[in-house]
């Protein structure tokens, strides 16, 4: 009971944070730029300032799937942050290309989250199946082997949770790069670069929360694998 009580705050968190971060960048969206120029433009600016050379700025379908590709070198933006000229996409895109320059400078956080995406991948996808499964045969059977089968799939969770706790340095650190830049280049006005700056840090709240809920999981999961054996 009290983990769905936990489980269930969690879930009421992530979307309070989802729903008033859709709400900013609705706000600051409608908060046009001075210098007219777009999200492309921005990126592009950012880039070449940082001397980047080798990264390409294209545009992505969908909303909010704005993201930096360190395999292919991209800076993908959605479409209307790639096209717009506001508060909302000059921070979009000053944000990604935060983590560009991240990438150039070998950004040890970013590495390190990089290098475990292939594990993360297959980890977020089996550790559930693996618990569930172990358990299953513990009960059923009455095998130990399931309770081994069980601490496996505790270990890709474990390292699928730890993911999600690298991933708080880097985004925080890639809207700290494109905040600097941003007011270092006066490529804002004070309006916007509050604008800017509220929105990033609205957007940086939803990875808390989702390491949170990645930590409840596992916690609850832990305790479902060793309380069985107790």
């Amino acid at each position: 009971m009290g983990y769905m009580l936990l489980i269930g705050a969690i879930a009421l968190v992530s979307w309070l944070v989802s729903s008033r971060l859709k709400s900013k960048f609705e706000h600051y969206s409608q908060i046009g730029l001075r210098n007219g120029m777009s999200g492309a433009e921005i990126a592009e600016k950012m880039l070449a300032d940082h001397g980047i050379r080798d990264v390409r700025v294209i545009s992505t379908p969908g909303q909010l799937t704005d993201h930096y590709n360190p395999a292919d070198k991209t800076v993908n933006l959605s479409e209307a942050v790639y096209n717009q000229r506001n508060a909302a996409a000059a921070a979009v895109a000053a944000h990604e290309c935060g983590h560009a320059v991240q990438h150039a400078q070998a950004y040890s956080w970013l590495t390190m989250r990089s290098q475990m995406v292939p594990v993360v991948n297959i980890s977020s996808s089996l550790s559930q199946w693996l618990i569930i499964g172990g358990l299953i045969l513990g009960v059923s059977k009455g095998l130990s082997v399931g309770y081994y089968i069980s601490i496996a799939g505790l270990v890709l969770m474990a390292i699928a949770t730890a993911f999600s706790f690298i991933t708080l340095p880097v985004e925080y650190d890639a809207s700290n790069r494109a905040l600097a830049w941003l007011k270092n280049k006066n490529m804002l006005s004070p309006e916007e670069y509050s604008g800017a700056e509220d929105a990033l840090k609205w957007a940086a709240r939803t990875y808390v929360v989702a390491a949170l809920g990645a930590l409840a999981s596992l916690l609850y999961w832990a305790f479902q694998v060793f309380g069985r054996r107790d």
